[in-house]
């Protein structure tokens, strides 16, 4: 069975359905895989098996009564740790929330194993997903499939290391500035951000509101696709015969290609001159707006979870990794009317961003512009963590501010992606796109 570790979740998907692969065996081999592998600790914070089996007979079952619900049913995958599973721990990479036993299934939960999907169990995060590198010295810090002294990227750390490291085919995360499309790009993985409010929040631990969204990770574009309509019991999107052909892409300029490392910039270029070379047009684009927003970031995120989150983290102060506490607590010296005015400008700067992009299908970017920083390093020296940290998750927080969706693919350069932004909803226009895009890139 080892042979199907490492498959797409399609792949595994239609050998079930072919009867070539049983969705028991499947299930075990993965479960046998997570309780072998080395690193298994650190990428998963609790596995389910007896929930796992129950899923992979039930769905066994519908394969001999010819009933098979979609084309993921009885594909085994993980779930980030800040997603309610019934009777499961969900700590969101927390001491604060050490012990907390949900009663129910978060709703995306529910609905993904009424398509059929296996839950493998939960994976590691950053503290109440308040981090996009991956660093967690409360709980686990997750391995990093290209380099082993580095952080993975985060906050869904865990969720791309279980695909990386072959403990799981897909997997679930959340995204509230990048947390899905950094650790996807710095594993080398398919990430989507979806629109803010089209997959429920209900029994995910949150972060923002007003930003947080769910989001599947993957090997590749198709599975990201199958991924998302099992989430919300949908009809997948249909990528035969995308092209990029006479596609519109700008490429944003300004803020998105400043002080990017060699390796970024030289994956997002080769990536551009691929796209191009199969047929998209490309326009440089500079828009002020987009710095602008960047600049309200400040007065918008950590507000909000520090409104979320202050009561529980100063009853425990002591409990959390100080420069994630510190980054919490920056949010209480923001006054009210400055939040307030924040969101009403960011507003404005969302019309101005409709009124530049509208002719264009996409909108391309380096997904991150660095890569993996070295753990021990931002263990040692918290400047270096707030540094790293802001430039990390930079290029993606573009997406989240403009109310964008979001995909990012591998380029070929290790940890490096490119990013896709589309206008909210669009979705499935956009992997539409980015399956053009991963057969342009190879």
């Amino acid at each position: 069975m080892d042979k199907w570790l490492g498959r797409r979740a399609a792949d595994l998907g239609r050998a079930i359905g072919a009867g070539k692969l049983h969705p028991v065996e499947l299930t075990e081999a993965f479960l046998d895989a997570i309780a072998q592998h080395p690193e298994a600790d650190r990428i998963y914070a609790r596995v389910t098996p007896r929930r796992a089996r129950s899923m992979a007979i039930a769905a066994a079952g519908r394969v001999r009564a010819g009933t098979r619900i979609g084309p993921l049913d009885g594909v085994p995958i993980s779930w980030k740790d800040n997603f309610d599973a019934a009777g499961t721990g969900c700590e969101a990479g927390s001491a604060l929330l050490k012990g907390r036993i949900p009663r129910r299934d978060a709703e995306v939960l529910h609905t993904a194993t009424a398509q059929g999907l296996v839950c493998l169990g939960k994976t590691h995060m950053t503290e109440l997903a308040f981090s996009g590198l991956g660093l967690n010295p409360v709980t686990a810090t997750p391995p990093c499939i290209n380099f082993p002294d580095a952080v993975p990227g985060g906050s869904s750390s865990g969720a791309a290391a279980s695909i990386a490291f072959q403990l799981a085919p897909a997997a679930v995360g959340s995204d509230t500035g990048g947390s899905v499309r950094v650790p996807a790009a710095w594993n080398d993985l398919v990430g989507l951000k979806t629109t803010h409010g089209r997959l429920s929040l209900k029994g995910v631990v949150p972060l923002c509101d007003s930003f947080d969204t769910v989001g599947p990770l993957a090997l590749n574009v198709e599975d990201c696709a199958l991924l998302l309509a099992a989430l919300e019991g949908g009809t997948p999107a249909d990528l035969a015969g995308a092209s990029l052909a006479n596609a519109r892409i700008a490429v944003l300029d300004t803020v998105a290609l400043e002080n990017l490392r060699d390796a970024p910039a030289r994956g997002f270029e080769g990536a551009l001159k691929r796209i191009s070379a199969a047929g998209a047009m490309l326009d440089h684009v500079q828009l002020p707006a987009v710095a602008e927003a960047m600049g309200l970031a400040p007065v918008l995120f950590s507000p909000e979870a520090y409104a979320i989150w202050g009561d529980t983290i100063e009853a425990a102060p002591q409990k959390m990794y100080p420069p994630v506490l510190e980054r919490f607590r920056s949010g209480g010296a923001v006054k009210a009317t400055d939040h307030i005015a924040g969101w009403r400008r960011l507003h404005v700067l969302r019309d101005l961003w409709w009124q530049a992009m509208a002719g264009f299908d996409a909108v391309a970017i380096p997904t991150s512009a660095i890569l993996p920083p070295n753990a021990q390093r931002l263990l040692e020296d918290p400047a270096y963590f707030t540094g790293e940290n802001l430039l990390a998750l930079r290029n993606t927080r573009i997406a989240n501010l403009f109310g964008l969706c979001a995909l990012t693919l591998p380029t070929g350069e290790p940890s490096c992606g490119v990013t896709l932004m589309a206008p909210p909803g669009r979705e499935e226009r956009l992997l539409r796109l980015g399956a053009a895009v991963e057969r342009a890139l190879g």
